[in-house]
């Protein structure tokens, strides 16, 4: 108890339990069409609060539209008894969401917690449950891009075994930066 357990095969069982600090089960699911409005707000309140992003930067109209990112990829979410509580996008190749990604490589985007919830794991068991969809998936690699601004998320992917992808940073608008990531799992 109180260790993540990784999920056995998310093909097979589209919701996984994981075990965690808190005492409240956490299910990571596929997030149902009615919840992606919460999805968008949630994703908002963690990048702003979080001090990503300012409040008035044009992106946090991509981060609130959980809808048009779930027509081009798949959205899920961490719940327990509070509701919603963590949010990631999962991106296979060829998709228009795909930033980073190349032939044979799934790309994890816009990971959030909820602000009342940081701390509690549910970042790392949003990851956790990415990397093994791809692993199910035959992917043969994970990547990423992270805000150089979000340590707290860089010291997540390196403790999970991702290694930087200098070669991949990138700018997507003026004083953004991009740092690339890689997690192998050949």
């Amino acid at each position: 108890q109180g260790q993540l357990r990784r999920p056995r095969a998310l093909s097979a069982a589209p919701r996984v339990r994981f075990a965690r600090m808190s005492p409240v089960p956490l299910t990571i699911r596929r997030a149902r069409p009615d919840e992606l409005d919460a999805v968008g707000r949630l994703t908002v309140d963690a990048y702003v609060s979080g001090g990503v992003i300012e409040s008035g930067s044009p992106y946090l109209s991509f981060l609130a539209d959980a809808g048009a990112r779930a027509s081009d990829a798949q959205v899920w979410v961490a719940v327990d008894d509070r509701g919603i509580v963590g949010t990631v996008t999962y991106v296979e190749p060829g998709s228009p969401l795909a930033e980073v990604a190349r032939q044979g490589e799934a790309e994890i985007r816009t990971l959030a917690v909820a602000p009342a919830a940081s701390g509690e794991g549910i970042g790392e068991a949003l990851t956790r449950a990415m990397i093994d969809l791809a692993r199910d998936g035959g992917f043969g690699s994970v990547v990423l891009s992270s805000s150089t601004t979000m340590r707290a998320a860089h010291r997540l992917y390196e403790r999970l075994g991702f290694v930087r992808l200098p070669e991949r940073d990138w700018t997507p608008g003026r004083g953004i930066q991009l740092i690339a990531y890689e997690l192998p799992l050949t």
